[in-house]
């Protein structure tokens, strides 16, 4: 059954032009996330793309001696696998569910080459996405140098940009693993911005209890990723002041 436009949750997809949109219809399979799902293994061909529509999936790289090291996460806002807009199918990176959603939209590679033969406005619309992606690296790069809690911070409020909720599970151990720190070292970074009345933690669960002051935090580290997302695709990627997600607007014509 084909999914129509109007019930995807996937900014990506819902605001590509109707015409675009209905090239890769017939195409789309709607699968559910499960926490820790894989959805490429580093150095394999890639065979498919997902758009999630909720959830947050890392962009993992993995070193000589097996550790893991986030360098980049997407949600509702992009896709995986952005190696296919730029005409490879190869990888030296993993993709897996870090924060679980319900589901995500599945293109096979074929079909997304097909579509962007038949239309150079849905391959610019996610070239745009690659750029916002390049963006968003330039940022985590940037903010390698703050302290622990200011990255904390900023890897928080983009979680948070991609939930529908202010509460998600994460361990210390996990955040740690992503942010390249130390479990002792997040655990004190993790009870600072408790102490200041940022997060509530229970139970493996983080709460954002005041995105004000979690920005403040940040400082400049958030904002220009998400302020240049929305210029590039036209959909707002940061959370509302009311901490609303918003729903993808169709553009009118091509992008």
């Amino acid at each position: 059954m084909t999914i129509p436009q109007s019930s995807v949750g996937n900014l990506l997809l819902g605001s590509l032009s109707p015409h675009d949109y209905a090239l890769i219809a017939p195409d789309l399979v709607r699968i559910p996330l499960s926490i820790r799902l894989q959805l490429h293994e580093a150095h394999r061909r890639i065979e498919r793309v997902y758009f999630p529509e909720d959830g947050v999936v890392s962009i993992v790289a993995v070193t000589l001696d097996g550790k893991h090291c986030e360098v980049g996460l997407f949600g509702r806002e992009g896709m995986s696998e952005t190696a296919t807009v730029l005409g490879t199918d190869h990888s030296p990176h993993e993709a897996y569910v870090q924060i679980v959603g319900t589901s995500a939209i599945s293109l096979s590679v074929e079909a997304l080459g097909q579509a962007f033969d038949r239309s150079p406005t849905l391959r610019r619309h996610l070239l745009r996405y690659v750029q916002a992606m390049m963006i968003q690296l330039s940022c985590s790069i940037a903010a390698a140098s703050l302290t622990i809690p200011q990255r904390l911070a900023r890897w928080l409020l983009m979680c948070h940009d991609r939930m529908g909720t202010d509460e998600f599970h994460l361990t210390h151990e996990f955040i740690g693993m992503m942010l390249n720190v130390r479990r002792a070292g997040m655990t004190l970074a993790m009870r600072r911005l408790a102490a200041d009345g940022l997060i509530g933690v229970r139970r493996a669960t983080v709460i954002i209890r005041d995105r004000p002051g979690l920005r403040r935090l940040a400082q400049d580290s958030y904002g220009l990723a998400e302020s240049e997302y929305a210029r590039l695709i036209g959909q707002p990627l940061e959370r509302g002041d009311g901490g609303a997600v918003r729903r993808p607007v169709p553009a009118a014509h091509g992008s």
